[in-house]
């Protein structure tokens, strides 16, 4: 082979990447630092923190009222198709926000809207990913009514139903979370198929269990608090952790050899 036809076949070489995309170490302090630069973008933008805040309650309100005034067989089922559908794409903006801060650029309105018209495909397959997890978490859960029921007055079956159950229960939460701590914010930052983004956030879990146990005990505890206050919290509660989440990836997740999208 002479030289020209080695030349010619380097150039059109695609470049190898690894399926999983590489992840660093954490300290188990690292979620305090996220949430700290969190708050810098709620300070540095605050009308679009506002902003998307507002839409989170609202959307949060409609939907609540929306499975209360259909009834509990109906819950599920609405809650799931609202919010698991609507929540990536606000997601996606308010990543967008953290983005732009970080590039040193100004964040604006129409960005969010460009990059999460840009994702919503990957969003989508994000969403379904989530839906199927809950669906069969659910399943589950009538499984073990089935399986261990619960005689009156007997508190020892009692006790097994909720030890069974918060197990399972652990399980399936444990899988929710690994999908999603970084996938969605590294599709809005990388041009990267939404597969490789949820094994890659599962690896990075793994890898780093004592900082994202706790970063998923912050989450809980500033979801609840948020609810706790009507709803009205997760106006601020839910930009503030998105901004984290963000600066969670950067911190996380090697995508350098992905490119920006």
């Amino acid at each position: 082979m002479d030289t020209n036809e080695q030349t010619d076949r380097a150039d059109t070489e695609v470049p190898t990447r690894p399926f999983v995309v590489p992840s660093r170490d954490l300290a188990a302090s690292a979620p305090w630092r996220w949430l700290r630069l969190g708050w810098e973008d709620v300070c540095g933008a605050p009308l679009l923190t506002a902003l998307f805040g507002g839409v989170i309650v609202l959307v949060s309100a409609a939907i609540s009222w929306l499975a209360w005034s259909l009834g509990r067989f109906a819950l599920l089922a609405t809650l799931l198709s609202g919010f698991v559908y609507v929540a990536p794409l606000i997601a996606v903006g308010l990543y967008s926000v953290s983005r732009a801060r970080q590039a040193g650029l100004q964040p604006r309105l129409a960005d969010s809207f460009v990059l999460a018209r840009r994702v919503l495909g990957h969003a989508g397959v994000f969403a379904l990913i989530q839906l199927v997890i809950i669906l069969i978490w659910s399943r589950s859960g009538m499984m073990i009514t089935a399986f261990v029921p619960v005689p009156a007055g007997d508190a020892d079956a009692l006790i097994e139903f909720l030890a069974i159950g918060s197990v399972v229960g652990s399980i399936f939460a444990a899988i929710t979370f690994a999908v999603a701590a970084f996938s969605l914010p590294m599709i809005a930052d990388r041009d990267i198929d939404m597969v490789t983004a949820c094994i890659s956030s599962i690896n990075a879990v793994l890898r780093n269990k004592p900082a994202m146990l706790m970063w998923a005990g912050i989450i809980c505890l500033a979801t609840a608090i948020g609810f706790a206050t009507a709803l009205l919290g997760l106006g601020l509660v839910m930009p503030w952790l998105a901004y984290a989440t963000f600066h969670a990836y950067r911190d996380t997740i090697d995508a350098s050899a992905w490119p920006e999208v």
